[in-house]
């Protein structure tokens, strides 16, 4: 997960705002509800370590987070909308999981995007519950501002902030953003067209401040292994 070397975050000022707000000031962390985002749990011992959100999939049943949330042995579970310890649209089982080929034999950062698959809830997908974003690559670094949201480890409600990323290298991505600290990786990166650019994790697996946050550049890996998770030929 994020690791971010501060222990204690402060969020000044911290901004409640709702998903049809919009976006808040660029640079500026406010408090949101978005049903598309929410936690990850480990069913045996419970307690939120990642963000996740719902992507859109053909079968409706796909979330995307970081590579390294998904790692581990026993199941894990996925609460979206999460807020104050209610599970507010249900909870997901994850029923499989999808990582790259360079994160699975070498844990290298530029591989750290990962899928899984959820089980159905009473005969419904979860994208037929809180909807989904379009999962996109091949974007442009910094040609348009993004929204990241996700739930710090000390936080029983989401956070987010806009800002435009800058590239770190070819495939590296970053954002300045305050307040995301430690359970923030996986959140996912939005465009101003509801599209994933973006999901925190890769370097330093998504950073060591809460300050600044990273995302790898998704280009053919992220696209190979997101047409695999979501069930295309």
């Amino acid at each position: 997960m994020k690791r971010v070397l501060s222990v204690a975050v402060v969020l000044v000022g911290l901004i409640t705002a709702t998903a049809d707000d919009g976006a808040g000031p660029f640079g500026v962390t406010v408090t949101v509800r978005d049903a598309r985002v929410g936690v990850l749990l480990r069913a045996a011992r419970g307690g939120h370590f990642c963000t996740a959100s719902v992507v859109d999939a053909p079968h409706r049943d796909l979330i995307v987070t970081a590579a390294h949330c998904l790692g581990g042995d026993g199941g894990l579970v996925f609460v979206p909308g999460y807020r104050d310890g209610r599970a507010l649209h249900g909870e997901w089982k994850v029923r499989r999981r999808f990582l790259p080929r360079g994160w699975v034999e070498g844990r290298h950062e530029d591989s750290d995007v990962g899928f899984a698959v959820l089980a159905p809830r009473g005969g419904r997908e979860v994208q037929d519950v809180v909807g989904g974003n379009r999962f996109v690559t091949g974007t442009a670094t910094g040609a348009t501002g993004v929204t990241v949201t996700g739930y710090p480890d000390a936080r029983e409600t989401p956070v987010s902030c806009t800002d435009t990323p800058s590239a770190l290298g070819r495939t590296q991505q970053r954002v300045a953003c305050p307040g995301f600290s430690g359970g923030t990786s996986g959140s996912p990166w939005v465009n101003g067209d509801g599209e994933v650019v973006g999901v925190l994790g890769g370097h330093d697996q998504g950073g060591t401040t809460p300050g600044v946050s990273y995302s790898v550049v998704l280009g053919a890996e992220a696209r190979r292994l997101y047409r695999r998770a979501a069930g295309y030929p």
